[in-house]
């Protein structure tokens, strides 16, 4: 099964899909709903029969055959998808073909794709009525039941069954006649008579006002743009009163349904039965070959209040009610994974450490309209793209400066290069540097032409021991470089406070702690510069490789900016011997998109590590120690520690639950530093033989966190 998000690519195979559907009408072409586009954020979904998962295609032939579309809009504030908000309602269409099986697989996978692709909390349903199908179905009302959903709201609309009508009562009749007496008589006003839509217009916002305290949804504008795209579809019939427009309304047709909305009479037109007149011919005359007329709702405040005076009226005519539903599911709710069986499976089970694909998903489709606007554009480096996000970010960070650069490894180089030119530093003074860290930090130290002095962690938070760190300043250290580890920040207050008091630089290397808070700062902005990489793992990531520079120091980020582009502010005018480290306008537009999220997916993040923290309860785990104020780790890792962390990940990944080791080796134990063979780092070395990262993508739900926790728990083995 693959759901595919609609795509412009997908036009004329949605709309031919939706003619020949079981239960659909134009209201759901893309011309139609496009239209809406301004005002709702568009996430509808296409599920084909083929076996490639989520989204996973670039043609549509690629896909298979096309078997359901779900029309629907995303709004971000309320975590909330709703079943089509520019038209009255809007639920699964489906093939006709198929079976009650494969509507609840439909559903099944459309939910599950809304709640893992867009975080979606909850998902409003609003089921289209049978009188709409083509083959009069209630199917996806059973795959509601079994997805747990709930009524939310019922209204009642007035229909007539025009195959099987039932007789109109005499006093609509007499109405009727009344009007035709007092020279009464019916105009339709075409998409072009600009006159005749604003004086009806003006007739209907009056009404609506004096009775209802509301506006039309549509403006004279909208209605008449409308009228103009769908001219056979969507039409304006008045009654007029010596050439005066004294009532009317609008028919929406579809293939078996006259729907009547927008219906307004003035005191002339009530006194003299105009609305009568008009009902009377387009029942008996003018949509007699319909299977149906619908009068549109007749009650208020979500089916709280029924209009009798409506009511009356339209059941005088031969309507009889029906109901129009809103239907509410919670998308944390665990039943949605079991409710269409065995069927209902898209991808194995496993809960993998971190899914990049539904990450990216996660931001569609403005992540993908965001690229194509940088790929329209022509201009590939250093644009517009890259100075919003750096302007973005140092905002974000509270720094004056942001400098985009390669990678994450590339900044921090370049800042030690930059303070190097800018301070006299020379080849080969030191930088205190924790001895547990990622390789790249020690390679950006050498890359520096400086020298890297490895300085043990503690085992309670796996960050630089300040106590060790003092102990190794020689009169060649220039610089200490903290890196804020797994995501939590170090001790700056010591660290700041020690290399104020030897003048030292403070480096910090932030590559796993975008958006960490320390003291009311963000990470970036406790140190005299820092680095940072937008590698696609990160908290904030890109889609390819990425960094950064922040400070606060004017000089050092010009210098920076400089040697980032081979040593250069001016073309062909070199006054550094600079290097190529640039992030291309798509990666800083990727990074755009992103950024307004980041503070919300590490606050989930914290949620997930709390609920392991909490309830891992195996003797043979250590959990990490947890900082005071939440705010100063935004856990990029969750490591736990165990001695026979091999036989733990082995069980784990069994059992369906992928896990990674950051990092197996050490960097002294690494090929690459020969020169470090001898040297002996117990602590560095028992974390690098113990650690194991759990999953904590954002997008992990409680019932996956769950099921770790309990293998976890589970587990035993003989040491």
């Amino acid at each position: 099964m693959i759901v595919v998000p609609y795509s412009a690519a997908y036009k004329e195979m949605w709309d031919d899909f939706v003619r020949n559907a079981k239960n659909a009408t134009f209201l759901l072409e893309r011309d139609f709903m496009d239209y809406h586009a301004d005002r709702f954020f568009d996430c509808s979904v296409m599920v084909f029969d083929g076996d490639m998962g989520h989204g996973e295609v670039s043609k549509p032939e690629e896909c298979g055959r096309l078997r359901a579309v779900m029309p629907a809009n995303w709004v971000e504030s309320e975590r909330t998808v709703y079943s089509h908000q520019g038209l009255t309602y809007g639920g699964l269409i489906v093939d006709v073909e198929v079976t009650q099986q494969e509507v609840l697989t439909y559903m099944q996978v459309i939910l599950q794709y809304c709640r893992d692709m867009l975080q979606a909390q909850k998902f409003i349903y609003k089921p289209i009525p049978y009188i709409y199908s083509t083959y009069p179905t209630g199917e996806d009302l059973y795959a509601l039941f079994r997805a747990g959903g709930t009524l939310l709201s019922r209204s009642v609309s007035s229909v007539i069954a025009l195959r099987s009508q039932i007789r109109m009562r005499t006093l609509r009749l007499r109405q009727a006649k009344k009007a035709l007496d007092n020279n009464l008589y019916i105009d339709r006003v075409v998409e072009s008579n600009t006159e005749g839509i604003h004086e009806y217009w003006q007739l209907l916002t009056s009404v609506l006002q004096a009775h209802h305290h509301v506006n039309p949804v549509h403006s004279e504008n909208e209605i008449q743009l409308l009228m103009s795209r769908f001219p056979r579809e969507i039409r304006l019939f008045t009654v007029k009163h010596e050439d005066r427009i004294v009532a009317g309304c609008v028919v929406f047709l579809t293939k078996q349904v006259a729907h009547i909305q927008y219906i307004a009479s003035g005191d002339e037109g009530r006194e003299y039965g105009a609305l009568d007149l008009l009902f009377r011919h387009l029942i008996a005359d003018r949509y007699k070959q319909m299977d149906f007329l619908d009068f549109g709702i007749s009650t208020e405040q979500g089916g709280q209040y029924l209009n009798t005076g409506l009511i009356f009226q339209k059941e005088g005519f031969g309507a009889r009610a029906i109901c129009y539903d809103s239907y509410e599911i919670d998308l944390d709710n665990e039943v949605i994974d079991r409710m269409a069986g065995n069927m209902g499976v898209t991808e194995d089970n496993t809960i993998h450490f971190l899914s990049l694909k539904k990450i990216n998903d996660s931001f569609e489709p403005k992540l993908t309209q965001t690229v194509e606007q940088v790929i329209k554009s022509g201009r590939y480096l250093l644009g517009r793209w890259n100075q919003r996000f750096e302007e973005e970010y140092a905002r974000f960070c509270g720094t004056r400066n942001c400098v985009l650069v390669g990678n994450g490894m590339d900044a921090l180089t370049l800042i030690l290069r930059g303070y190097k030119t800018l301070l006299g530093w020379s080849e080969g003074d030191e930088v205190i540097v924790p001895a547990n860290t990622f390789i790249a930090t020690i390679l950006a130290i050498r890359e520096a032409g400086l020298t890297p002095v490895l300085c043990e962690p503690t085992l309670q938070d796996y960050l630089i021991d300040t106590d060790r760190m003092k102990a190794l300043l020689t009169e060649r250290t220039r610089a200490v470089m903290p890196v804020h580890l797994y995501g939590r920040i170090c001790d700056m207050v010591t660290i700041n406070a020690w290399a104020q008091k030897n003048g030292l630089k403070v480096i910090e290397d932030a590559a796993q702690a975008h958006g960490a808070m320390y003291r009311g700062l963000r990470a970036g902005h406790l140190g005299d510069a820092a680095g940072f990489s937008f590698y696609p793992g990160k908290n904030l990531g890109a889609l390819g490789d990425a960094g950064c520079i922040t400070t606060d120091d004017d000089q050092l980020a010009q210098t920076v900016r400089m040697m980032a582009n081979y040593g250069s502010s001016e073309k062909y005018v070199n006054r550094y011997k600079g290097m190529n480290s640039r992030t291309d306008e798509i990666q800083a537009a990727v990074l755009s998109v992103k950024l307004p999220r980041l503070d919300e997916d590490n606050a989930r993040r914290r949620e997930i590590a709390s609920l392991y923290t909490s309830q891992l309860q195996n003797p043979l785990v250590v959990t990490p120690s947890m900082p005071e104020d939440m705010a100063e780790h935004v856990f990029y890792v969750y490591p736990v520690r165990c001695p026979a962390r091999e036989k733990l990940q082995e069980y784990l990944q069994a059992k369906g639950v992928q896990t990674l080791i950051h990092y197996p080796i050490p960097p002294h134990r690494q090929e690459a530093f020969l020169e470090w063979s001898d040297k002996h780092f117990p602590i560095t070395e028992r974390i690098h033989r113990e650690v194991l990262s759990l999953p904590i993508s954002p997008l992990l739900t409680d019932a996956q966190v769950a099921t770790i926790i309990k293998l976890i728990n589970e587990f035993n083995v003989d040491l």
